[in-house]
């Protein structure tokens, strides 16, 4: 993974070649370049899609419910076993 620095970096560098090169490029030549610019940073970071995260976002909901149901269940079998000394 590139560090955000490097990344941040980069961008600039070829942003910077793309608007002050000697010839223009058309608006769209440059959104292209650009956007192709960016599609290959972001392939270096370790990002996930909206989806992706949504979907995992569910699961962990779900594992967090099914602990806490195993966390109370223990807990009563503990408490079962193991009763509060009466005085």
């Amino acid at each position: 993974m590139l560090p955000p620095k490097a990344l941040l970096d980069t961008l600039a560098a070829t942003a910077s070649r793309l608007f002050s090169s000697d010839s223009p490029l058309p608006r769209g030549e440059i959104e292209a370049q650009f956007k192709v610019l960016l599609q290959s940073a972001f392939g270096k970071l370790d990002l996930v899609s909206r989806d992706e995260f949504d979907s995992q976002m569910v699961v962990l909901a779900r594992t967090r419910a099914r602990l806490e149901a195993l966390e109370a269940k223990v807990a009563e079998m503990e408490a079962k076993l193991n009763p509060p000394p009466t005085e």
